[in-house]
C-alpha cells in the first residue's frame, strides 16, 4: 500500500468515528491524562493537542501512553520536523493551519495522516494536487463561514472540509449539515477555564451534550 493510500485509509476510519474534534492547548502535563479521559468518557474519542506550549510534547507522549482509546491528534504542525515529531509520539494523525508547499511535500511522502490547512481555491488546489482531499477550513469564520464552504463545494465536490476558528457551541450542528464538511473542531469543547480548574467532569458533559446534538 502507497503512503497515500495508508493515509487514505486511515483518515477514513478516523472520521467515521470523529465528527466532533476538541482542540486542545495544554499549559500543564499534569492535565493531560485526565482531560483525555474526561473527553473519551464524553464519547469524543480524536483529541488534537496543538503543538503551541512548552508542554505540548510531554501532554502528548502522556495521552498515547496513559489513554489508548484516545485517538491522539497533533495540531499546528507547521514542519516536516513537526510531522516527525508528531509520529515519535504515537499520533495517530495531524493537522496544521496552513498548506506551505514544503509542508505538504513532506507529509506526501509519509503514511501519516495529514490534514493540511486551507482558506483559498488556490491553496486547496496546491493540497489536491499532492493528494489531499481531507483539509482543514482555517480559520473558519474570518474566510467566509459557512458560505465559502457552500461555493467552493462547487468546484471541489471531492473535498472534505474539517472547519475550525469561529465554530462554537452555537453553530456547530450548522456547519456539520454541510454535506462538504466531514468534522469540526474548536476549543469550546473543553475550555481552558475548566482545564485549569480541573473540572472534569464539566468536560465529559458539555462532550455527551455535543455528541448528543450531533446525533440529533
Amino acid at each position: 500500500m502507497s503512503p497515500a493510500e495508508a493515509r487514505r485509509t486511515k483518515l477514513d476510519d478516523l472520521l467515521r468515528v470523529a465528527p466532533l474534534i476538541p482542540v486542545i492547548t495544554i499549559e500543564r502535563v499534569s492535565d493531560a491524562v485526565p482531560l483525555a479521559r474526561a473527553l473519551v468518557a464524553g464519547g469524543l474519542q480524536a483529541i488534537e493537542i496543538t503543538l503551541r506550549t512548552p508542554a505540548a510534547s510531554a501532554a502528548a507522549a502522556a495521552i498515547a501512553k496513559e489513554v489508548p482509546e484516545a485517538i491522539l491528534g497533533l495540531g499546528t504542525v507547521l514542519t516536516a520536523q513537526d510531522l516527525d515529531q508528531a509520529r515519535a509520539l504515537n499520533a495517530r494523525f495531524a493537522l496544521s493551519p496552513g498548506a506551505t508547499p514544503e509542508v505538504l511535500d513532506a507529509a506526501a511522502e509519509r503514511d501519516l495522516p495529514f490534514i493540511p490547512g486551507v482558506q483559498t481555491a488556490s491553496e486547496l488546489m496546491a493540497a489536491l494536487a499532492r493528494g489531499f482531499d481531507v483539509v482543514k477550513f482555517f480559520p473558519a469564520g474570518p474566510a467566509g463561514g459557512i458560505a465559502a464552504l457552500r461555493a467552493l463545494a462547487g468546484p471541489f465536490p471531492q473535498v472534505r472540509f474539517c472547519p475550525t476558528g469561529g465554530v462554537g457551541a452555537d453553530n456547530f450542528t450548522d456547519w456539520l449539515a454541510l454535506p462538504n464538511v466531514a468534522s469540526v473542531g474548536g476549543s469550546w469543547l473543553a475550555p481552558s477555564s475548566e482545564i485549569r480548574a480541573g473540572d472534569w467532569a464539566a468536560i465529559t458533559a458539555r462532550a455527551h451534550a455535543a455528541m448528543a446534538a450531533v446525533r440529533t
